[in-house]
């Protein structure tokens, strides 16, 4: 039998990513410097976050002799089309679960089309069914149910975060700490908060006196806060106190992109030549821009936003 596949070697990703100064008059009055860590660049079909959480997942899956991945999420999930990326680079099976039925019936929005095209097997569920099973993932005859379906298979949450994934966006500040040395107080890393793992990796890793701004795309998801430090207490087994998530920049909710966000997104895109993804990043930087000079950002502030995904190469829903 041949050796399992190195996911690094088949997928090429472009590591470290770049990190690139933002010069903008708006923060600058207010004593705050903005930098970009373009994980979108890491790869053009597993980019940002997706490729840091879902390297330890593939590499586990490999060593544990699967052929196949098996994950959840929504009709326009990232997390969805990198696995599918991913797995079709490293030769395992895909198979994305997907939330709403009645999309079964629709027309194939791009992302899952694209899905699709990586060779990834599509099951629509309907809302309740979709969370129960999320809820149960945990539980072995949920497991056990799941396979009985599509064989014996590698399972991932929602967003592909679990203590794996979450020790993968580790690499993001040991890459930032060898461009910035000199980060510590003073200094916040920031990133879109849609599962919790990237934020739980960032602020385990970050150097004495930094601090993590994660930044909710859900509404009303006070639960991530927990979830948080639930992959704290099971990846590390301690808490972290240097880190929060801001729950007021969310849209109006997870795919919403009201005209004012989208009016933003164009604006920064038109000053800095950078695209915005609207449904994570952009929600990101907003809040960057609107906490930048006050009590969370105070003047003196270095950021660090994380960009963990590039904009839609079509319009997305909200758009």
């Amino acid at each position: 039998m041949s050796p399992p596949v190195d996911p690094a070697v088949a997928l090429a990703p472009r590591l470290p990513s770049p990190l690139q100064r933002v010069c903008d008059e708006r923060l600058a009055e207010r004593g705050v410097e903005l930098w970009l860590k373009r994980d979108d660049l890491v790869h053009p079909a597993v980019p940002g976050n997706k490729w840091r959480k879902l390297a330890p997942n593939l590499k586990a899956a490999l060593d544990q002799g699967h052929a196949r991945l098996l994950t959840f999420g929504g009709a326009y999930s990232n997390h969805i089309r990198a696995v599918a990326a991913a797995g079709a680079a490293v030769g395992l099976g895909t198979v994305g679960v997907v939330r709403g039925d009645e999309l079964a019936r629709a027309e194939r929005n791009w992302s899952l089309a694209r899905a699709e095209g990586y060779g990834m097997e599509l099951a629509f569920w309907d809302r309740a069914r979709f969370r129960e099973t999320l809820r149960g993932l945990a539980e072995p005859e949920t497991v056990r149910g799941l396979e009985e379906r599509w064989g014996r298979c590698y399972v991932l949450p929602e967003g592909g975060t679990n203590v794996a994934a979450a020790r993968g966006a580790t690499e993001i500040v040991s890459e930032l700490v060898a461009d910035l040395p000199d980060m510590g107080p003073g200094d916040v890393v920031c990133c879109a908060v849609g599962t919790g793992g990237t934020l739980a990796g960032i602020a385990a890793a970050l150097p004495e006196g930094a601090r993590a701004l994660g930044v909710a795309v859900v509404k009303g998801a006070r639960y991530l806060d927990g979830e948080v430090a639930s992959l704290h207490e099971r990846g590390w087994g301690r808490t972290f106190a240097n880190w929060r998530i801001d729950h007021d920049h969310h849209g109006g909710g997870y795919g919403r992109v009201p005209a004012e966000l989208a009016a933003f997104a164009e604006d920064f895109q038109a000053l800095h030549g950078l695209a915005v993804e609207r449904r994570y990043v952009a929600k990101m930087l907003r809040c960057v821009y609107d906490l930048a000079g006050g009590e969370r950002l105070p003047p003196g502030s270095r950021v660090t936003a994380v960009i963990t995904g590039p904009a839609d190469p079509v319009p997305g829903p909200g758009r």
